[in-house]
């Protein structure tokens, strides 16, 4: 069973129709300033990385903030390669870019092209007024945008029946709240709105259930504007980089650490070892975080009852850097100041909007791995292979700039292969004996070669060894190119490289 869909639109998706409903006047300044958003789509291609999967079009909604700018959904132009603006009672589209974006908390910021477009538009259409205060349980909200089954844009309304602290995607976590409004495709990146004011924008839903909707909540938003303030690069909210949490509801385990019915918290079990800077002992309780106390589900309370889970407090608490932290070790309390980061020196960093990186001399294509390369291979195969991609995937890098190199592509055609073949993306091990560290330094190596035969040896059991005539490799490369229509030989990173004599 899918559990939850974006709710934009593509131009081949089966339709949900969804019929307007009318509403009072007062919210006709706030459909002033919701528009639609179409966009065409270019995935990328992780075997054939010079190049993108085929475009598809999208479209979803977005509304006008403060700063002449559109709120929407990361998913709705993620990796677009045109965006385009249309006003609401109009035909008109206008281009667009992304100004700032985080796949993680799924929202992303856009703004007209042209400052005379900017100047226009927004002086017709206000920014709307966002609302950090969590909607109550059961209250009534309406969602605006532009689902499928018309042109026009739609008002539909629902109550609030849940709020939690959830998992995003990409490690990040935030506060989810579901209504039953009914939210469908090309609904995505629109405001939820409640005494017209924006309380949420909205993102997913749940295909196998009726009337069940997420949004953003403006308290999430409002971080994630904050962030991209500086620079339009979003850097995340602080978190730990810890595993090994587990809850104290067990009789027996609370029988064997001796704990009391008055003794609650949320149990470490790991080692540490996964970071150093971790400072939790094996078999702590963590027993408060803040002046809040954590009950044995791991689960805090706020406000007026609404129970949320723990980490909720973890990036309100850790602007300087550490969280307070009071846990029970060995019957005593111990307050820690526990580490935060927004961020931390993974062995396979996500490329987010982007494309992956590559390199390609004669007929072998090479990227530095990815977490989004683990993603779309067929990772338990890699393990089985002894490839370190997928057993190193959740490690962190071992040296500053340390890279898993992978053979993403099957050979280019070409003669000079004859009697050797590619087994499923296997990682490289060495160049000619020299380790290899990163594939800048692989790129480096070749380039500044001067032996007469290249030796490729491989860290995947199935992989045989690959050695090619070096002057050979090299003069055949442009061949290769041409004969499969590939403008370039790399990435703008490893060109650098390898035109730098």
């Amino acid at each position: 069973m899918r559990i939850s869909s974006h709710l934009c639109s593509l131009t081949l998706a089966a339709i949900a129709i969804i019929t307007p409903i009318s509403h009072a006047d007062d919210s006709a300044e706030i459909r002033d300033s919701v528009v639609k958003i179409f966009t065409t789509y270019r995935a990328p291609d992780f075997e054939s990385p010079w190049t993108k999967q085929s475009p598809s079009d999208i479209s979803g909604t977005g509304f006008v903030i403060s700063g002449n700018r559109i709120l929407t959904n990361a998913h709705v132009v993620e990796m677009a390669s045109q965006i385009f603006v249309q006003p609401p009672n109009s035909a008109d589209k206008i281009r667009a870019r992304v100004i700032g974006i985080a796949q993680g908390i799924d929202l992303a910021v856009i703004e007209l092209r042209k400052e005379s477009d900017r100047e226009e538009f927004h002086a017709a259409h206000p920014p709307l007024t966002l609302n950090e205060s969590l909607p109550a349980i059961g209250s009534t909200v309406q969602a605006i945008g532009f689902p499928m089954g018309g042109e026009q844009i739609s008002l539909t309304e629902g109550v609030v029946s849940r709020i939690e602290f959830i998992g995003y995607s990409q490690t990040t976590a935030g506060l989810r709240v579901q209504v039953d409004a009914a939210l469908n495709h090309g609904n995505s990146g629109g405001p939820v709105v409640q005494d017209n004011q924006v309380i949420g924008v909205v993102f997913s839903g749940v295909e196998s259930a009726d009337n069940i909707g997420y949004l953003i909540p403006v308290e999430e938003v409002v971080a994630f504007l904050n962030d991209i303030d500086d620079d339009g690069e979003y850097a995340g909210r602080p978190k730990i980089f810890a595993d090994g949490f587990q809850t104290a509801e067990n009789p027996a385990l609370r029988d064997w650490l001796k704990l009391s019915s008055d003794q609650t918290g949320l149990l470490y079990t790991g080692d540490g070892t996964e970071d150093d800077s971790i400072v939790f002992e094996t078999w702590d309780l963590i027993d408060t975080i803040g002046e809040y106390d954590i009950d044995n589900a791991g689960m805090i309370t706020i406000g007026d009852n609404l129970r949320l889970s723990w980490g909720y407090m973890i990036p309100r608490l850790g602007d300087n850097g550490t969280v307070p932290i009071t846990v029970l070790r060995n019957g005593e309390s111990v307050p820690l100041d526990i580490p935060v980061t927004s961020s931390r020196d993974d062995l396979l960093p996500m490329i987010g909007d982007g494309y992956p990186e590559y390199f390609i001399v004669g007929p072998l294509v090479f990227s530095p791995a990815r977490r989004e390369h683990l993603m779309n291979f067929y990772t338990p195969y890699l393990a089985m292979q002894g490839n370190p991609a997928a057993l190193r995937a959740d490690k962190l890098r071992a040296f500053e700039g340390e890279e898993i190199v992978m053979l993403v592509s099957d050979f280019l055609p070409h003669p000079i292969t004859k009697g050797y073949d590619v087994s499923y993306k296997p990682a490289l091990k060495s160049l000619n004996g020299t380790p290899i560290k990163s594939l800048a330094q692989l790129v480096e190596l070749i380039r500044n070669s001067q032996d007469d035969y290249l030796e490729f040896k491989f860290h995947d059991k199935g992989q045989e060894a690959l050695v090619f005539d070096r002057e050979e490799l090299l003069e055949v490369t442009e061949e290769i190119l041409e004969d499969n229509s590939i403008r370039k030989q790399g990435s703008k990173r490893f060109m650098n490289i390898w035109d730098n004599d």
